[in-house]
């Protein structure tokens, strides 16, 4: 069940829902996709709870995703949060959701690939089951994953495609953050502290300074923080 969500920025403060605070991305590229990232932490940071993210989110956390899943054209997501997480057709006609793997292993007859609607994001040099090799694959790098070009070609799959929204893991997001790929960042902040050593928002992204600015923020009385951070960038910034 919903509780109320309170808007205190931008100003002025009131009431609002879902749907109006989330009714689309917080801008347009011309030449590429808008690219956005959607993640739950908790307080001291982890991204998990046992394992995955459920234990963090609340109604309205799951309302946020749905919300910018509604208005997304492509879903990508790493391979191991996909199987994690049991990630299945999208409930949104013609959206397709992305997997990226630098091995290529994937589970081929999972609900997922055998809808259509996934496809595979990988290397030149991945090897793919050959169960697998009917499905449509968009191979970017030799042995790394080129998140830049990946993006930049993503319309291959999904022509006219123009908002990408990730949703982890840590690992994807960090080198998704290295390339400064993201547009904007969509963070819900879960009100308590987990510990342990769970993936944070970030794994394995190099040494960078990469600004945002508060676009939104929205609290509910159950103390969960909604915030959308939009990347500013120079006149010079891709």
């Amino acid at each position: 069940m919903h509780v109320p969500l309170h808007q205190l920025l931008p100003a002025p403060a009131c009431d609002t829902t879902l749907p109006e605070a989330y009714s689309g991305p917080l801008g347009t590229h011309p030449d590429r996709p808008w690219v956005g990232l959607c993640m739950v932490a908790s307080l001291d940071g982890s991204t998990v709870v046992n394992g995955a993210s459920a234990g963090l989110s609340s109604p309205n956390d799951s309302g946020v995703l749905l919300a910018l899943r509604s208005v997304a054209d492509v879903i990508l997501v790493g391979a191991g949060t996909a199987r994690g997480e049991g990630y299945g057709p999208p409930s949104k006609a013609g959206q397709r959701i992305g997997i990226v793997t630098r091995t290529g292993v994937i589970d081929p007859d999972s609900t997922l690939f055998s809808s259509g609607a996934g496809f595979i994001v990988t290397t030149e040099n991945a090897q793919l089951d050959p169960a697998a090799r009917g499905i449509e694959t968009l191979r970017v790098g030799d042995d790394t994953v080129d998140l830049a070009l990946a993006i930049t070609k993503i319309a291959t799959i999904v022509p006219g495609a123009q908002f990408i929204q990730v949703e982890g893991g840590s690992r994807l997001n960090g080198a998704l953050s290295s390339a400064d790929l993201f547009d904007e960042m969509n963070l819900t902040i879960s009100p308590g502290t987990v510990g342990g050593a769970g993936p944070r928002l970030f794994t394995g992204a190099i040494d960078h300074t990469h600004r945002f600015e508060l676009a939104q923020l929205l609290v509910d009385d159950e103390s969960f923080v909604f915030s959308r951070w939009r990347r500013r960038r120079t006149p010079s910034s891709p």
